[in-house]
């Protein structure tokens, strides 16, 4: 909650739609990644460069202290290390923004122990999909 109550003082001071909070967003992001144990780290950096690809419109940058990604200040999507609550995985997690609306249940996060090209390719159409 703390690193949150930060997060939002931060965001505060900077507007979304300006280049300097996308570059200190991301840096940022990039700051919690390197952060990580190695095997979360080598996962959250190629999800990142997936999405980021994927759907540049979303602005990078830290919730709760995971790296994510936002729309008009909302976040759409995260990666929550395995390590950070112990647990066997790491997770890609959409919020409510996210437009992945299928019938009347939906995924709404996917477990990651490791990412081969196939597992790429679904998070990036989960992405262009939850950006619309």
């Amino acid at each position: 909650m703390k690193e949150r109550a930060k997060e939002l003082k931060a965001e505060a001071r900077r507007d979304e739609r300006d280049a300097k909070a996308r570059e200190k967003g991301e840096a940022d992001l990039l700051a919690k990644i390197a952060e990580m144990s190695d095997g979360d780290r080598a996962i959250a950096e190629r999800v990142h460069a997936v999405i980021t690809e994927a759907a540049p419109s979303l602005l990078p940058k830290t919730w709760y202290g995971m790296p994510a990604y936002a729309r008009d200040g909302e976040v759409v999507c995260f990666f929550q290390p395995a390590d950070k609550f112990s647990a066997r995985y790491s997770t890609l997690g959409f919020n409510d923004p996210a437009q992945l609306d299928d019938g009347t249940m939906w995924a709404t996060s996917f477990a990651l122990t490791k990412l081969t090209p196939e597992d790429e390719e679904k998070i990036a159409a989960l992405v262009r999909r939850a950006v619309g």
